[in-house]
């Protein structure tokens, strides 16, 4: 059976640019194109199998050279997510999902396993933080696929990383075991709705870099995002430093964002616990 994707393409991108040959009829590709973040839950219970099943698949990702770098902490007591939810106020969601979870890059469990096996080797250089990273990262992404096919919504959390230290506190973080990004995970109760992202001109490259068309692309991309959801007037962000835009589009959005990093904590986090990142 063949089929043709362009409504879930023009979800996603906005544009027409998707393939026009027909290809196989692929569910799982429609579902990914039209997958939704979710923040909203229906007082509804995860099954514990199907929750053990997911994470199951979860831990299937790909994994750097076979090290399993990866931990994941569901957090149960209710004590410990209001601790966590309190970090972190203005994101309810936290608190009140069916359950959460906080992926980890677990660059000690490598290093203990030497210790047993009598092979001492330190695993806290940027190799090792950036392979146990990654590979949380894998997992995180393939926990939330595979939920979104059982039916349950997900909505990542990575402002954690702004509090490494109280998070470590809370989950009992040892050396060289750190937060990647929570997870609200639960049966959605709204439908949520479908993040446009950049065109593939800007994201995929042949043979070779090239970003010389970056911002006539993008252009089109704000102009096809805004046609789609105007970001309203008492929304954007440091009016007083910036002025109001007449088209404030997602390149402003973000480039006004990414002038207040984040993280600013994690470095020094990462090298009182054990990490030289050299």
């Amino acid at each position: 059976m063949s089929a043709s994707y362009e409504a879930e393409w023009r979800a996603r991108f906005g544009d027409d640019a998707a393939p026009a040959e027909q290809l196989p009829e692929l569910p799982w590709l429609r579902q990914v194109l039209m997958r939704r973040t979710h923040r909203r839950y229906a007082d509804r219970p995860v099954g514990e199998p199907l929750l053990r099943l997911l994470l199951g698949a979860a831990f299937s990702a790909s994994s750097k050279s076979d090290f399993q770098q990866a931990s994941v902490i569901r957090i149960d007591e209710r004590a410990r997510r209001d601790r966590l939810a309190a970090l972190v106020p203005d994101m309810p969601w936290i608190g009140n999902a069916p359950v959460f979870l906080v992926f980890c890059g677990d660059a000690r469990r490598l290093e203990r396993l030497g210790e047993l096996r009598g092979h001492r080797a330190g695993n806290g250089q940027l190799e090792g933080f950036f392979n146990a990273g990654v590979d949380a990262a894998l997992v995180l992404q393939t926990f939330i696929l595979a939920a979104e096919t059982a039916g349950l919504g997900c909505s990542p959390i990575s402002v954690i990383r702004n509090h490494p230290d109280a998070v470590a506190d809370i989950l009992d973080l040892p050396d060289k075991v750190f937060p990647v990004a929570g997870l609200c995970v639960g049966y959605p109760a709204a439908a949520g709705y479908i993040s446009m992202r950049l065109p593939l001109e800007v994201t995929l490259h042949i043979d070779r870099y090239d970003d010389s068309r970056l911002d006539e692309a993008v252009g089109a991309y704000d102009l096809r995002r805004d046609a789609r959801y105007s970001i309203p007037q008492d929304q954007q962000r440091l009016p007083k430093i910036f002025g109001l835009a007449s088209l404030y589009g997602w390149s402003e959005d973000k480039a006004r964002q990414a002038t207040r990093p984040e993280g600013q904590d994690f470095p020094s986090y990462l090298h009182t616990h054990g990490f030289t990142l050299e």
